[in-house]
């Protein structure tokens, strides 16, 4: 079955331009920029968009030969995707080798996410990493939504809207559910934009920081072989570190494992990788990991 097989019958998604259009903000003031939410998308802001568009504001306020090596957010309430998302860019420092920058998202005049992102004149030093995992070509997995279709008939919505291809290695928690032998604290998954990027590099790293809340919190339930079905979960806060430079539009190991769950949080790990073995890419997310019924279901389309 192909990946187009796989998205027949579905809603219509976003596609990839869309997305890029998502993330082209509009600059209403010096340090004060508009976004939008795509229709058609979840009933609440999908926390990669927010944390993509203020990485955006920022990345706009500096100068373009300096680029961005860390960012932290907190998600403080959730976003209403009916109404435009304002960005206040903060120009905290601008260093001689170091720029910072601190966005806060708003909404119905409250902020709703708040980030701050470092910025690095790029310099020589000292270089090491840690060995990329060995697993299967991305080319010799079937998608994530193919895996879907096979086992429901269809593509359940959650994975059908968005442009970014995903192919796991491993077991979906949706399996690990149906089958407790299958639970792991490891979750590796191949995935890129599904088409060609411009060159910028600003852009590349905003697509990643929008992939990378796709599967993190996944990796927790994973762990206990549960599915979305009966859990409530939401992003806290997101951390992420970027070694190199990559594209999002080539495939990108995403290996992520989870140490650590309780009161009602999850904590996970993630290390992204080039096809060649490059770490370009460290995250940390901690989410909200709430049981709201104790008997898990056996769908996991959530």
């Amino acid at each position: 079955m192909s990946e187009q097989e796989a998205r027949a019958g579905d809603e219509p998604g976003q596609t990839l331009q869309g997305l890029l259009d998502i993330l082209n903000l509009e600059q209403i003031e010096v340090n004060i920029f508009r976004g939008r939410s795509p229709d058609g998308g979840p009933q609440r802001i999908f926390g990669g968009q927010v944390a993509g568009q203020a990485l955006v504001a920022a990345g706009r306020t500096v100068p373009v030969d300096r680029a961005v090596h860390s960012l932290h957010a907190y998600f403080i309430r959730p976003g209403d995707p009916s109404v435009p998302i304002v960005y206040q860019v903060d120009r905290v420092r601008d260093g001689r080798s170091f720029t910072t920058r601190r966005v806060t998202a708003i909404q119905h005049g409250k902020a709703i996410f708040t980030l701050s992102a470092s910025f690095h004149h790029s310099e020589p030093g000292l270089t090491h990493q840690g060995a990329m995992p060995e697993v299967p070509a991305p080319d010799e997995l079937p998608s994530m939504r193919e895996r879907l279709f096979t086992a429901f008939g269809k593509v359940p919505r959650f994975a059908s809207w968005h442009p970014i291809e995903i192919r796991p290695v491993g077991a979906l928690s949706f399996e690990a559910e149906r089958n407790p032998s299958l639970s792991t604290t490891d979750n590796l998954v191949w995935l890129k934009a599904d088409g060609k990027l411009p060159e910028d590099p600003l852009l590349h790293v905003c697509l990643m920081t929008y992939a990378s809340d796709m599967t993190l919190l996944d990796t927790v339930l994973l762990a206990h072989g549960r599915s979305f079905s009966g859990i409530s979960m939401a992003s806290l806060d997101h951390a992420m570190w970027f070694h190199r430079p990559f594209r999002a539009d080539e495939w990108l190991l995403y290996a992520q494992e989870t140490p650590v769950s309780g009161g009602a949080r999850g904590l996970a790990r993630g290390l992204v990788f080039t096809q060649s073995g490059e770490l370009v890419c460290s995250v940390v997310q901690e989410g909200l990991i709430r049981v709201v019924d104790e008997s898990p279901g056996t769908t996991g389309t959530g």
